[in-house]
């Protein structure tokens, strides 16, 4: 399904202890450009219509990049949902339906309203579609639909070729940089899917998506433990399912996209 893309470079990262940026720029606009590649042509004339010449790709930082306004700091918990450890398909839809804090399930809800409702304005519309952008990469980030014990691998300490890390960090950025490729470079390297999987992502729903990524942050857990010594690898065993969830993300942003608009 996904190409396997492995390098022998070395990064150097920081020490950050907690946070909920889900998958790096770089990862977002993967998400953002192949999601432009599945659109229909309705679509790309609304968004063009919202956002005018901002691609995607672009559109995606955009709700990282606010974390820097304090205006903003109520949309924290939106790029994620913290579950509670052994659910099973039923725990977590379950839990989706009745968790009534802000998180990046019902957010994302929210944002598809604004954009089906004609009475929303320009300004709200595009507000809605630069989080919609956003949020459907970030639930496909495993540790942003992980565990609330932990905070989503935060309180999973590890390090990533030597430095000091969290299991949360290294799924948001150290994973997909470690690669050493631009967006551009990744999206094609990766967009290619069969007509079979893409009738079956179609018909996914974001509680699907979800669930999805909540078994895969299960499985990391298991084979991740704290202190671990994350290196070569790792990113041997874990780069085919970064590949895919970076996919599936663009994807199910095309197929929600797409739902809008036609």
């Amino acid at each position: 399904m996904t190409k396997y893309i492995k390098t022998l470079a070395l990064l150097a990262v920081f020490f950050i202890p907690f946070s909920a940026g889900a998958w790096s720029a770089i990862g977002h606009r993967i998400v953002g450009q192949i999601a432009e590649n599945h659109l229909t042509k309705r679509s790309r004339k609304a968004i063009l219509g919202i956002l005018g010449t901002e691609s995607l790709a672009m559109a995606s930082n955009w709700g990282d990049f606010i974390k820097s306004d304090s205006n903003y700091d109520s949309l924290y918990n939106w790029h994620f949902v913290n579950l509670p450890a052994g659910l099973n398909q039923v725990g977590v839809f379950s839990y989706l339906d009745m968790e009534k804090e802000p998180n990046v399930y019902n957010k994302t809800l929210q944002m598809i309203s604004v954009l089906k409702n004609n009475q929303s304005t320009a300004d709200q519309k595009k507000f809605a579609l630069r989080m919609l952008v956003h949020m459907v990469g970030d639930l496909n980030q495993p540790m942003h639909t992980a565990h609330k014990d932990d905070l989503g691998g935060n309180k999973v300490y590890v390090t990533w070729f030597g430095e000091k890390s969290n299991l949360h960090k290294v799924w948001d950025d150290q994973l997909i940089d470690y690669q050493r490729l631009s967006y551009t470079e990744f999206a094609e390297a990766i967009d290619f899917s069969t007509k079979k999987e893409l009738i079956s992502w179609k018909g996914k729903s974001l509680k699907d998506y979800i669930y999805g990524s909540y078994l895969i942050s299960t499985k990391i857990y298991e084979t991740t433990k704290p202190e671990a010594k994350l290196g070569y690898k790792y990113n041997f065993d874990y780069v085919g399912t970064l590949n895919a969830q970076l996919l599936k993300g663009g994807i199910c942003l095309a197929n929600v996209i797409n739902d809008i608009y036609n």
